[in-house]
């Protein structure tokens, strides 16, 4: 297979294998998504890891496939791609992608639907598709341009310039640096002491954060309030502030 999932802990690894270079085809998109979703509605799945081995996360899109297509069949295609990185952006658990070697043009994307993103410390990031006369059609303008600001991210689409790991730590692309070989490891560790915490809480703050970036200040405030009262409804909420109660903050156990 190309894509896979693994769980483990209460941790899902969703894992490219596509050698040399994991080139996002057609392919690879369309079990993305089935993977995605699969994630998503398991029970024993809690926190999500996106990973694409230990030499590269993703060099982009399959350009000796897409040259083949002519407009007809990207029009086609096109709102399928976008799905699939969608259902990826969309699992309603914490997500995190751990990124070595290149992750450009659809390996650059996938990583921006993470909630969160470990580099290795020889990681490459970029949207190079005008280098080939395109601009990124897996949500690169806009993801890209909602987490570094329109300035950075057009700056990266214009020139298709690639950033090694120090560069996209300063801009806000990836959230920490580490050494190549501790990647997969601190992913891990980050997605497993999420996965410890409580399940539906973490969905609410989740799609709190990410539905009011899309809409005004009172809208998003509504949605969050809506969420919080919500989760007056759950055995979490009970739990956590029972435990707050008796034994002090940090110390709630919601398995």
């Amino acid at each position: 297979m190309t894509v896979t999932l693994e769980v483990s802990d209460n941790v899902g690894t969703i894992r490219l294998d596509r050698p040399p270079m994991n080139a996002l085809d057609v392919a690879v998109q369309d079990r993305l998504r089935e993977l995605a979703e699969e994630a998503g509605r398991r029970d024993d799945v809690r926190a999500v890891i996106l990973y694409g081995g230990e030499k590269v996360f993703a060099a982009g899109a399959d350009i000796k496939e897409m040259q083949v297509m002519d407009h007809a069949a990207m029009v086609a295609r096109s709102k399928a791609l976008q799905g699939s990185f969608t259902a990826v952006a969309r699992i309603p658990k914490p997500v995190v992608a751990a990124v070595t070697g290149y992750a450009l043009g659809g390996g650059c994307e996938l990583a921006l639907c993470a909630d969160f993103r470990i580099a290795a410390d020889n990681a490459k990031f970029g949207q190079p598709e005008i280098l080939l006369g395109l601009i990124p059609g897996a949500g690169g303008t806009q993801r890209l341009a909602r987490l570094v600001g329109p300035s950075k991210a057009k700056d990266l689409i214009f020139t298709g310039r690639q950033v090694r790991a120090d560069e996209a730590l300063a801009i806000g692309l990836v959230d920490r640096v580490v050494p190549a070989a501790e990647v997969y490891e601190q992913a891990h560790a980050w997605a497993a002491r999420l996965a410890r915490g409580p399940a539906i809480a973490l969905r609410a703050a989740k799609e709190s954060v990410d539905a009011g970036l899309e809409t005004d200040i009172d809208t998003g405030l509504t949605i969050e309030r809506n969420w919080f009262a919500g989760l007056f409804a759950t055995e979490d909420r009970e739990r956590g502030m029972r435990s707050f109660v008796e034994e002090g903050p940090g110390k709630a156990k919601f398995l």
